[in-house]
């Protein structure tokens, strides 16, 4: 599947958008696994602008605000951290199962050695 995220950075007024293609299963199947991946994969996305497109560096799911919204048609993931804000979706899925999955992955922390 394919799905849009849209990076601002604080003091900039150009928004960045990549196209991610994950390759696990579509919305409706995910688990907590596919919902870090993803989340994983919006965040690499937002490193990438806030490094003007260099790739490296380790990503987080620590440090960082977010809501699940409707978004036609479904729903998308918002993000906002000291340095930014994200957008990505949208995705077929409930926004209630959504939430708790994604509530569940950030409690459950994930390893790296940086932090957004």
């Amino acid at each position: 599947m394919t799905f849009d995220v849209e990076v601002l950075l604080k003091g900039t007024s150009e928004v960045v958008v990549e196209t991610v293609t994950y390759d696990g299963p579509e919305p409706a199947g995910w688990t907590d696994a596919d919902v870090r991946e993803v989340l994983l994969s919006i965040m690499r996305v937002f490193g990438r602008a806030d490094r003007g497109g260099a790739e490296g560096g380790e990503v987080s799911l620590r440090g960082l605000s977010w809501i699940v919204t409707d978004a036609a048609p479904g729903v998308a993931i918002a993000i906002e951290i000291p340095s930014g804000a994200v957008g990505a979706g949208p995705f077929d899925l409930p926004a209630d199962e959504l939430t708790q999955m994604i509530a569940r992955v950030i409690a459950s922390g994930t390893p790296s050695s940086k932090v957004h």
